[in-house]
């Protein structure tokens, strides 16, 4: 299943925590994704979906959010595009 990352960016709150999100799409899905992710230290990830914009279908929703519990490799690229916008500030500065 295709997945395309439209945006995505990640910081660091005043505490030191990691604080992030990545929008993005799903083949077959009309309806566009917005996940969030949490860290205290940047190795356990505690995470939220919701619709990014308009809601789409719940049972597609339903889907998805148990594709982010089974499948690492999804939930890794939508958390690494996230961790990667933030390599990204951080080297222009």
């Amino acid at each position: 299943m295709s997945v395309s990352v439209t945006e995505a960016a990640m910081r660091r709150n005043e505490e030191g925590n990691y604080v992030g999100r990545t929008v993005f799409t799903l083949e077959g899905h009309a309806a566009r994704y917005e996940i969030t992710f949490f860290s205290k230290k940047g190795k356990e990830w505690d995470y939220s979906l919701s619709f990014a914009g308009e809601p789409g279908s719940e049972e597609q929703f339903l889907e998805l959010d148990a594709m982010l519990e089974e499948d690492d490799e999804l939930f890794d690229r939508l958390l690494d595009a996230a961790l990667d916008a933030e390599d990204s500030v951080d080297t222009k500065e």
